[in-house]
C-alpha cells in the first residue's frame, strides 16, 4: 500500500517533493497545509488535474492535519524559523517527520528539534538528497573498498550564483528566517556529502563575507581550511556570487588515486596512469534557477523514509546525523567571527 504523505509548506522548496511524490508508485499526496488555505485549495486542485490523481486535502490548520489518522508521515518544507511549533505538534500526535534542510537556524535550535523527536520516539529524517545521487553512492563504495588508499586532501567547491532578486524575497538570506546565507542554505548539501564520504572535520579556520555583489544580511562567500579527524586536510570555497554559477564539486586526493565528483560524474585519475570517467551528467541548481535539478533524488529519500517507517529502521539521513553538518557550519561561522582556528564541537 502506498504511503500517504501530508505536505506542510508549498513554497519554492516544495516543488521537487511534489514532483517526486507524483512520480512514485509508493507515495500518495494525501493532504497539504499552507498559511493560506485558499492557496492550498487551489494547489490541491491543480495537483489532481496535472497528475490525474485524487485531489489532496487542503487542511484548515495544523490541528486539522495532526488529527488526520490517515497520514503516514509529514514532509515539512517551511522556512527554518517556522519549524519548532510544527515539530512539537507532530510529536504530540506521533506522526513521523521528514524535514527539508536545514534542521533549524542554529546548531542549538537544530539540536533541540532532534532531541524533541528522540524523546517522543518519532522518526525524523532530513532531506540531504545529495547522498542519494548515483555518483555519490558509487564514490562512497569506491572509498569504502580501500582501493584509493588513505585520504590526504579534500577540496570542496561551491561556485553558485543567485541574482539579487533571490535575496529580495522577505527573510531570505537573513539570520532570523534562514539562519544565515550560503553556508546553511546552499553549501550545506556538498558539506554534508563530504562528511559522509570523508568523515568528520575536527578543526576549521574560516573567513565569511557578504560581497559587494549582493544586498543581504548574511554571508554569500566563505573560504576555509579544514582538518579532518582522519588526518586529512582540506579546503572549502562556497559562494552564491559566482556568476553564472557552476556545478559544485568535491575532489578527494588519496594515496593511490584522485577522484573528482561533479555534475553526476566521477573522474578518477589513478597514480599508475589509468583514467576513468564514471556516471552520467546531471544538473544541480547552481545557477539563477535554484530548482534546475532532477527530482529523482528527492524521490529516493522520500521513498527511503517511507520504507524506514514501515520496517522500523533508521532513514538514510536521521536528524542526529544531520547535526554533524550543523556543527561544521557553526564552527565555520565562529571561526570567522573570532578570526582564529576553532575546533568543531
Amino acid at each position: 500500500m502506498a504511503a500517504r504523505v501530508a505536505l506542510i509548506g508549498i513554497g519554492m522548496g516544495s516543488d521537487a517533493h511534489v514532483r517526486a511524490i507524483a512520480a512514485s508508485e509508493n507515495l500518495v499526496l494525501h493532504g497539504v497545509l499552507s498559511r493560506n488555505q485558499q492557496r492550498a485549495g487551489a494547489f490541491c486542485k491543480t495537483y489532481g488535474e496535472q497528475h490525474d490523481a485524487p485531489v489532496p486535502v487542503a487542511y484548515a490548520d495544523l490541528e486539522a492535519l495532526v488529527a488526520d489518522d490517515a497520514v503516514d508521515f509529514v514532509i515539512v518544507c517551511t522556512p527554518p524559523d517556522a519549524r519548532a511549533d510544527i515539530v512539537n505538534a507532530l510529536c504530540a500526535a506521533k506522526k513521523p517527520i521528514l524535514m527539508e534542510k536545514p534542521v533549524e537556524r542554529t546548531l542549538e535550535q537544530a539540536t533541540a528539534i532532534v532531541e524533541r523527536c528522540e524523546q517522543a520516539g518519532i522518526p525524523l529524517g532530513i532531506v540531504l538528497q545529495h547522498r542519494m545521487r548515483d555518483a555519490s553512492m558509487q564514490l562512497a563504495d569506491l572509498l569504502e573498498s580501500g582501493r584509493f588508499g588513505p585520504i590526504g586532501v579534500v577540496e570542496i567547491n561551491v561556485s553558485w550564483w543567485r541574482p539579487q532578486s533571490y535575496y529580495d524575497e522577505p527573510g531570505r538570506g537573513t539570520y532570523a528566517r534562514d539562519g544565515g546565507g550560503v553556508l546553511i542554505s546552499q553549501a550545506i548539501h556538498p558539506l554534508d556529502l563530504a562528511l559522509s564520504l570523508c568523515g568528520p572535520v575536527s578543526r576549521v579556520q574560516a573567513m565569511t563575507r557578504t560581497s559587494s555583489l549582493h544586498r543581504m544580511e548574511a554571508e554569500d562567500f566563505v573560504a576555509a581550511g579544514l582538518d579532518f579527524a582522519n588526518g586529512a586536510c582540506g579546503s572549502l570555497v562556497a559562494s552564491t556570487a559566482s556568476f553564472p554559477g557552476m556545478p559544485e564539486n568535491i575532489a578527494i586526493h588519496c594515496e593511490n588515486a584522485s577522484a573528482r565528483l561533479q555534475s553526476g560524474q566521477i573522474e578518477v585519475h589513478w597514480r599508475n596512469g589509468e583514467h576513468e570517467l564514471l556516471g552520467e551528467t546531471t544538473t544541480s541548481g547552481g545557477g539563477a534557477d535554484p530548482m534546475a535539478f532532477p527530482y529523482v533524488y528527492h524521490q529516493r529519500i522520500i521513498e527511503d523514509f517511507a520504507e524506514a517507517i514501515a520496517t522500523g529502521r533508521d532513514p538514510a539521513v536521521t536528524g542526529r546525523k544531520a547535526l554533524d553538518v550543523h556543527k561544521l557550519i557553526a564552527a565555520l561561522v565562529r571561526s570567522s567571527k573570532e578570526q582564529q582556528a576553532v575546533s568543531v564541537n
